[in-house]
């Protein structure tokens, strides 16, 4: 079957999970999971409508339009106005290539010309460049992964700007914190991908590590942005795409012939899938499309995780709803351990509070 290939929103999201070893090998082997959970009874609503898709695309038009001359000017107002504002008709180089390998070094030959170029030239040193649509490709857990930015700005100081075009307003200048979240951790693995890219150029050019989220503003198709600062996010993302397990090591346990065709039966789709053991948590219905599946399966478990990684982390090493209960009630566990005693004074304070409220009850019930 045609793999599916990662891209920066399902990096993000495998980035937030790094512990899902289910995720890891089904995104380094490129399994579309959307016919994957449908397969498996579960469908996923995890994705954009086709209208979302059409009205974005057609926004992302409009900002791009004349040569990228508003989305120029809008880098020039929000990062950097201490430059010579961009010129009509700025550089887009033609980023043409074959295949993704072709397209990436297509686009790491045109950030060079751009930033050490002759002085002068079209998109040389002192110019603005506008890459549109640029291909890079980033190691993940020894599988080669290819983005595509929206944007890709390089400044007349050499500096490099990640753009991205999202469909959602900005009303009276701020937009929805879920959704700008959201595209600054997408934006901070493109960061991550450029930085790559900078490294092999002497001297490397600076990534700069605020990006620019540009937006209809309020309910116009106007396009307006806001620079969003990316540090925390990209550390993050780093840190944990690094501790990511190696795709061989983790293809390396499955049993001989595991197969995650879509095509197979569910019972043997099902072993299959459960082969790869999954770290459920209630924010992976978000970010992936497996969850709903997940979710049954860790609530059939009784796994304390379905309960969210607050929960999951106060439990110290108690991992099943059925363990927590027989502590609460005293039936199992270290009565020194801080978990446990927690939790039977809980149980007593519920106890009492139910008493206490039974007995109002009774009180009320007999009263004139």
């Amino acid at each position: 079957m045609p793999a599916k290939a990662l891209d920066a929103r399902a990096l993000a999201a495998l980035a937030a999970n790094p512990g899902c070893r289910r995720r890891a090998i089904l995104d380094g082997a490129g399994v579309d999971k959307a016919s994957l959970a449908s397969a498996l009874g579960s469908p996923s609503v995890f994705g954009q409508s086709q209208f979302a898709l059409t009205r974005g695309n057609a926004f992302e038009a409009r900002v791009k339009a004349d040569g990228g001359a508003e989305l120029l000017r809008l880098v020039h107002e929000r990062l950097d106005r201490g430059a010579e504002p961009p010129a009509a008709g700025a550089h887009v180089p033609d980023l043409s290539a074959t295949g993704p390998e072709g397209r990436a070094a297509r686009t790491a030959l045109a950030l060079r010309e751009a930033t050490t170029g002759s002085a002068g030239t079209p998109g040389g040193p002192g110019a603005w460049t506008l890459l549109d649509h640029p291909m890079l490709a980033l190691d993940v857990a020894g599988s080669p992964a290819f983005l595509e930015p929206d944007a890709v700005v390089v400044h007349p100081d050499g500096s490099w700007t990640v753009v991205e075009i999202k469909s959602f307003p900005m009303l009276d200048g701020s937009a929805d914190p879920a959704k700008v979240g959201a595209a600054a951790r997408q934006a901070a693995v493109y960061v991550l991908a450029l930085e790559r890219v900078a490294a092999r150029l002497d001297p490397a050019p600076r990534v700069r590590d605020r990006v620019l989220l540009v937006c209809p503003k309020d309910f116009s198709n106007l396009p307006t942005a806001s620079a969003v600062d990316v540090r925390r996010q990209r550390a993050v993302t780093g840190r944990q795409l690094a501790r990511l397990t190696r795709i061989e090591d983790i293809a390396d346990a499955l049993p001989d012939g595991v197969c995650f065709s879509p095509e197979l039966p569910a019972e043997e789709l099902t072993a299959a899938v459960e082969a790869v053991p999954a770290t459920y948590a209630p924010e992976c219905l978000s970010a992936c499309e497996l969850a709903f599946h997940c979710r049954a399966r860790s609530r059939e478990a009784g796994a304390v995780t379905a309960l969210g990684r607050p929960v999951r982390a106060e439990l110290g090493g108690m991992s099943t709803v059925e363990e927590v209960l027989a502590a609460a009630r005293g039936e199992a566990g270290d009565p020194d351990d801080p978990a446990v005693a927690a939790l039977r004074r809980a149980a007593r304070l519920r106890a009492e509070a139910l008493a206490a409220a039974g007995a109002g009850t009774r009180e009320a019930a007999v009263c004139p």
